[in-house]
């Protein structure tokens, strides 16, 4: 008997359902064990089966780093995967017969239903009243082997977004700093792109203003740079956090909608800067100098929120990966539409289509030509006997 897991035990969500998992299947495990001799070959198969489960064992008491959580995860995912399916292959024949469905099932969800093995599993699981037996125990730990192999790479794909949202984010978050002390260390370069220089003043406007920043009247700084980069990633957080009720929960501990989340701080605050240097070089037509700071602020806030056209790219990408990863939670098809979107067929007489009941399924221009020959044979019928009246005459 293995040393068994304690779910209570564990910090940390996934850890908590990795530990209660592994525990299932080792008392399954250790169940068949206990039922039956096991031959030398199930015996190997069995102790490989322990040294996976105590690797996932492993791996969720382990606490790597922030960057290695992920190969942990991945650890316990795949040898849990792999222990199952050893399971299966151990299982007493007289209990085989319902871990048909559930592979199929499982299959169905990851592989599709166009996927060759599973096509043979179901004509399998068909020409056996849904029970599986010894010869098709193969067939289902191939399914379920693939089933979950699929599985596993749709969370890599998950893992690796969430990566490149993660570096992204620092990159980004880099640039700006850089951007900002710049501004600091040589105002030239680029803070004095942050500021304009309107109309002159005139005997008419006496109060306009020849040089303006974003804090006030100069000289150009590294605050002015600051500003408009705190204004940028402030209004980009401000657009996120509208775009909370868009995103749908997940129980994949990679945390995408809330990286999605932070990453548009960055690009927010970059959108400003950059932004408002295109209005400093004229590149808008019609917008070449603003008139106050409290004009660039405005600009450096519209900028901050036209990002959003950017991120829900990004948010469309992350909300596909994750409605691909198919749990055990999602039902095995989409919901039928509603039924009065569904376009209702129009009956025939005599079954759908105009086809006769239990007949072969004439089209509808054989059953046109067969009512109209039918007609024509009961007109013959009702002319016959005043044609024997007159022939009496």
């Amino acid at each position: 008997m293995s040393d068994d897991v304690v779910a209570h035990r564990k910090i940390g969500s996934w850890r908590q359902r990795a530990s209660a998992h592994i525990a299932v299947v080792q008392a399954e495990l250790d169940r068949i064990e206990g039922m039956e001799a096991l031959s030398g070959h199930d015996k190997k198969l069995a102790d490989k089966a322990h040294q996976l489960l105590h690797g996932a064992r492993q791996a969720t008491d382990s606490w790597p780093p922030f960057w290695a959580a992920a190969s942990a995860r991945d650890r316990t995912l795949a040898t849990i995967h792999e222990a199952e399916l050893i399971v299966l292959k151990l299982t007493p024949a007289q209990e085989i017969g319902w871990a048909g469905s559930t592979v199929l099932a499982k299959g169905i969800q990851h592989l599709g239903q166009e996927d060759p093995r599973l096509k043979l599993l179901e004509e399998h699981l068909r020409e056996h009243n849904n029970m599986l037996d010894d010869g098709g125990r193969h067939l289902a730990a191939d399914v379920l082997h693939a089933a979950n192999h699929t599985e596993e790479v749709e969370i890599a794909r998950v893992r690796n977004f969430r990566n490149i949202l993660l570096l992204t984010f620092l990159a980004l978050s880099a640039f700006t700093v850089l951007l900002i002390l710049s501004g600091y260390q040589n105002p030239a370069a680029l803070a004095d792109k942050l500021c304009f220089r309107p109309p002159a003043p005139t005997p008419e406007d006496t109060n306009a203003k020849d040089y303006v920043c974003p804090v006030g009247q100069g000289p150009a700084d590294g605050d002015n740079v600051l500003l408009v980069a705190s204004l940028g990633a402030a209004s980009a957080a401000l657009a996120g956090a509208t775009s909370i009720r868009h995103i749908r929960g997940s129980a994949v501990p990679y945390m995408v909608p809330m990286s999605l989340l932070i990453l548009r701080i960055p690009i927010g605050a970059l959108s400003a800067i950059l932004g408002l240097v295109l209005i400093h070089g004229e590149f808008i037509p019609g917008l070449s100098a603003l008139d106050s700071g409290a004009q660039i602020a405005a600009w450096a806030v519209a900028f901050g929120i036209g990002q959003e056209s950017l991120t829900r790219l990004l948010d469309k990408k992350g909300n596909l990966l994750l409605e691909n990863v198919r749990g055990s939670a999602r039902a095995v098809e989409s919901p039928p539409p509603p039924t009065d979107m569904l376009i209702k067929p129009v009956l025939q007489p005599g079954g759908p289509n105009g086809a006769k009941p239990g007949g072969d399924g004439a089209t509808d221009e054989e059953a046109e030509s067969e009512r109209t020959h039918e007609s024509g044979e009961e007109a013959v019928e009702q002319a016959r006997p005043h044609e024997e009246d007159r022939q009496g005459g």
